[in-house]
């Protein structure tokens, strides 16, 4: 299996998904026009991904601004995620969000809460 990688542009965020250490890593802003455009390349990859993955799954996600559609298909990709992490593929999310950044934090504790597995909201300056 390749790795994904997407550039990041002013709307979407970068991407770089390595199969073979398990570090799933999404940085930057999400406010796509189409989000089903953008997130469904995510989702199918990561389908595939866990038909055989890494031992350890990580995902770091680093966002400075998400929208509403973009925060759906986040929720789908942590619930994919949940999933194979309750069938027995160990994983953990890292959510990080900038000191004093409430909407990120909050977004993030509303994730965690939600999804109910290794979920960590990491503060940095």
């Amino acid at each position: 299996m390749k790795e994904l990688i997407i550039e990041k542009t002013s709307s979407t965020p970068s991407v770089i998904f390595d199969p073979e250490t398990g570090k799933l890593k999404i940085e930057g802003r999400s406010i796509p026009e189409n989000p089903g455009e953008f997130f469904e390349t995510l989702i199918n990859w990561l389908k595939l991904y866990y038909d055989a993955p890494a031992p350890f799954t990580q995902m770091d996600l680093n966002l400075e601004y998400v929208n509403s559609g973009s925060s759906k298909y986040l929720l789908g990709i942590f619930r994919i995620i949940k999933k194979k992490h309750d069938e027995g593929k160990k994983s953990m999310i890292n959510w990080y969000y900038e000191e004093d950044d409430e909407a990120i934090l909050s977004l993030g504790e509303h994730y965690r809460s939600t999804i109910k597995m290794p979920f960590n909201l990491i503060e940095y300056i």
